[in-house]
C-alpha cells in the first residue's frame, strides 16, 4: 500500500513562521501536517485530552438542555451514541490518506463515529502531529497586537497556570458544532413551561420514551433523531421551515409526522404548525444547528462573528487586512469536509511561505462584496453565508491555486448524496448509493 511523505523538506525559499492551531480536530490535525509540512513552527492548542474534536463521543450533557446560558459548563462533542456518518467512507477521507483504504472494527460503508476517530487518531500518529498538541489547554484570548507587523498574543490556560506567548500567524479550527443555535424566534417558545432541548444535548433516546415530541429541523439531524426517538417516543411530529415540505405521515414510521413551520405556541401550551395542526407536546427537540463561536478572538472589529457568519472573509479563510496571518479552516457547512479542509490547509500554509500570493486586500474586499451579493441573490439569508451544498467551483478553484489534481468522482458522489436526500429518499441513501457506485 502507498504511504504518503511524512514530512515535507524544507524549501531554500520558505519562510518559517511560529504558527498557532487552535483545536486538533480534522481542521487542526490537517492544517497542522501542512504547516508542518512547509517548515513552520506549530502549536496546536486543544482544550480536551485527546484529539478528535467533535468525533469524540462524550455520554456527559449540559445542564441547561438548550445551551442558551452563557455561564453552563460547556460540553464541546456533540455526538450521540449511535450517530453514523451520512457520507460514504470514500468522502472522509485525505487525498492521501484514505479511510477507504482502512478498517478499524467497523467496515461499514456509513461507518460509526468510533471509526473516524481512530482514522484521525492514526492520522495525527502517521504524521508525528501528536507531539504538537498541548492537550488540556483552553485558549482564552487571540489577540492582534501589533497590526503593522501582524502579531498575535495567545493566552491559554493548562492546569489553572496562564501562559502568553506571541505568534506570527494563526489558524483557527475550533469547529462550529457546540455552540446551539435553539429556534427561539417562534411566538411563544421561550415562554413555553415544558421540557426543552437541543440535539447537542442528545446521547440516546429513552429520555423520550412514551413522550409526544415536535422536533424542529429538517437537516441531516433531524431526520436521524426523528427516527431513532421513533423507537420509544409515543408520536413524533416533525416541523420544518422549508417552503418544499410535504405535509404528510410517514410511510415507514407509524408514530412520525411532518409538518410545516410552528405558527406559534398558544398559552395552552399546545403547539400549532402553519398547516393548521395543533399537538399538545411534551417535548419540543431543537434540531436547528450551531452558531459559530469564538468567543477568544481578539481583532478590533476586524473580524466578526454573527450568529452564521464570519467576515469578511475571502473564500471562506483569510480575512483581508490580516491576510494570510489569521486564517479559519472548515467553515462551510453540508460540504465535502474533508476535502474542503484539506485544500484550505495547504493553501494557508503555502501562503505563509510566500509560494502562493494573494490578491491586494482591496481585491480580496471586492471579491467577498460580490459573493455576499450572489448569495442574497441565490436565496440564501445573510446567516448562511458558508452554507454550501454543492461547491465544485469553489474546490476547483482553491485546488488550483495549489496546482492539485481533485478526482471528479467525489463530487460526483456527494451530488448524489444530496439528490437523494432532496428527492425523499433519506431512508435509502446508503443502498442507493451502494448501487449506484456499485461499492
Amino acid at each position: 500500500m502507498f504511504l504518503p511523505e511524512k514530512r515535507g523538506k524544507p524549501s531554500a525559499m520558505a519562510t518559517s513562521l511560529k504558527v498557532a492551531v487552535i483545536g486538533a480536530g480534522v481542521s487542526g490535525l490537517i492544517a497542522a501536517r501542512e504547516l508542518q509540512r512547509e517548515s513552520h513552527q506549530v502549536v496546536v492548542f486543544e482544550k480536551s485530552h485527546r484529539l478528535g474534536g467533535t468525533w469524540v463521543y462524550d455520554p456527559r450533557f449540559e445542564s441547561d438542555l438548550l445551551g442558551h446560558d452563557p455561564n453552563r459548563e460547556i460540553i464541546h462533542g456533540s455526538l450521540y451514541k449511535s450517530l453514523r456518518t451520512n457520507l460514504p467512507r470514500q468522502l472522509m477521507s485525505f487525498t492521501d490518506f484514505k479511510l477507504s483504504d482502512k478498517t478499524y472494527g467497523d467496515e461499514r460503508l456509513f461507518p460509526g463515529h468510533e471509526e473516524i476517530l481512530k482514522f484521525l487518531e492514526e492520522f495525527a500518529g502517521y504524521f508525528e502531529l501528536t507531539e504538537l498538541i498541548r492537550f488540556n489547554t483552553v485558549v482564552t484570548r487571540v489577540e492582534l497586537v501589533d497590526s503593522e507587523m501582524i502579531e498575535f498574543e495567545v493566552e491559554s490556560k493548562t492546569n489553572g497556570v496562564n501562559t502568553v506567548e506571541v505568534f506570527d500567524a494563526v489558524v483557527i479550527c475550533n469547529g462550529h458544532n457546540s455552540e446551539p443555535r435553539p429556534a427561539f424566534d417562534i411566538p411563544g417558545i421561550q415562554t413555553w413551561s415544558k421540557k426543552q432541548m437541543h440535539s447537542h444535548n442528545y446521547r440516546v433516546p429513552e429520555p423520550f420514551r412514551d413522550q409526544i415530541v415536535v422536533v424542529i429541523g429538517n437537516g441531516p439531524s433531524a431526520l436521524d433523531l426523528s427516527r431513532e426517538i421513533a423507537t420509544v417516543a409515543k408520536e413524533v411530529h416533525m416541523s420544518s421551515r422549508s417552503p418544499h415540505v410535504k405535509v404528510s405521515k410517514s410511510e415507514k414510521f407509524s408514530n412520525i409526522w411532518q409538518h410545516a413551520k410552528i405558527d406559534c405556541i398558544n398559552e395552552d401550551g399546545t403547539i400549532t404548525f402553519e398547516d393548521g395542526l395543533s399537538v399538545d407536546a411534551h417535548i419540543i427537540f431543537h434540531c436547528t444547528g450551531y452558531k459559530y463561536h469564538v468567543p477568544f478572538l481578539k481583532t478590533n472589529d476586524i473580524v466578526s462573528v454573527q450568529d452564521k457568519r464570519i467576515g469578511p472573509l475571502y473564500k471562506h479563510v483569510f480575512p483581508p487586512q490580516l491576510a494570510p496571518r489569521l486564517s479559519f479552516v472548515g467553515l462551510p457547512e453540508r460540504s465535502l469536509t474533508f476535502l474542503i479542509i484539506e485544500c484550505q490547509s495547504k493553501w494557508i500554509a503555502k501562503t505563509l511561505s510566500m509560494k502562493i500570493s494573494l490578491p491586494s486586500k482591496d481585491q480580496m474586499l471586492r471579491d467577498i462584496k460580490e459573493h455576499h451579493g450572489d448569495t442574497e441573490d441565490d436565496g440564501f439569508p445573510k446567516a448562511y453565508k458558508h452554507f454550501f451544498e454543492i461547491e465544485n467551483d469553489y474546490i476547483d478553484w482553491v485546488s488550483a491555486q495549489l496546482g492539485m489534481n481533485v478526482e471528479k468522482k467525489f463530487a460526483e458522489m456527494f451530488k448524489y448524496i444530496i439528490y437523494c436526500a432532496k428527492s425523499g429518499n433519506y431512508d435509502d441513501i446508503m443502498n442507493l448509493f451502494k448501487v449506484k457506485f456499485g461499492i
